[in-house]
């Protein structure tokens, strides 16, 4: 039995694409794994707030040196990143903005990136990621365009990249993207792009 951490992060309702992907991909892997809990965070509608100077003060100080107000200021940070470690497999709905990632995906990110909780500096001045590296992501996103590698288009992809990247930084190197894209392409286009993801979904199902 596994716990799945599942967060959307479109401020849309029943018009976003990447909420109804990552929906389909999650009611359908319950119907076949009855056994699993979800824990569901909507980040669209419920951001996590963006740190601050006593955040930063709080990170960086010791937990049994922190004052009341720091500890404070810390806690939904704590509470955060317990959740994000207490999950066995990640699913999040992730629409592009700008090319990148919306600002209430990044402020969760933030949050959850720790120093001496999800991320060590090593003794040579490197940096270990400290999630289990066999825990599995899956990354649904919905894009305006079209970005595919070896192409022009894939310089203007910073969302993949540096979800890689900051995933990878903290230890979880096993991800998995589907992306809806070219939805702003004309209707053949999106149709068509949104008919391979749901195969793709189906596909992650069966094999995940």
């Amino acid at each position: 039995m596994a716990n799945i951490l599942h967060i959307d992060a479109s401020p849309r309702g029943e018009r976003s694409i990447s909420r109804s992907l990552s929906y389909e991909f999650i009611t359908s892997w319950k119907d076949t794994h009855p056994g699993d809990t979800v824990t569901y965070r909507d980040l669209g509608h419920n951001p996590v707030p963006h740190v601050d100077e006593p955040w930063i003060a709080a990170a960086f100080t010791p937990p049994e040196a922190r004052t009341p107000e720091l500890t404070q200021a810390i806690k939904l940070s704590d509470d955060l990143v317990d959740e994000f470690l207490a999950a066995d497999r990640y699913v999040f709905g992730v629409p592009m903005y700008n090319f990148s990632i919306p600002s209430t995906f990044k402020a969760y990110i933030d949050q959850i990136v720790r120093g001496g909780r999800t991320f060590a500096v090593t003794e040579n001045g490197g940096f270990q990621g400290l999630v289990d590296s066999s825990k599995k992501v899956l990354i649904i996103t919905a894009r305006g365009g079209s970005f595919p590698p070896g192409t022009p288009f894939a310089a203007y992809d910073f969302q993949e990249p540096y979800l890689r990247t900051i995933f990878g930084f903290i230890g979880l190197t096993d991800l998995t993207f589907i992306h809806g894209d070219s939805l702003n392409s004309g209707k053949d286009a999106r149709q068509k792009s949104l008919a391979a993801a749901k195969d793709a979904i189906a596909q992650a199902v069966a094999t995940w």
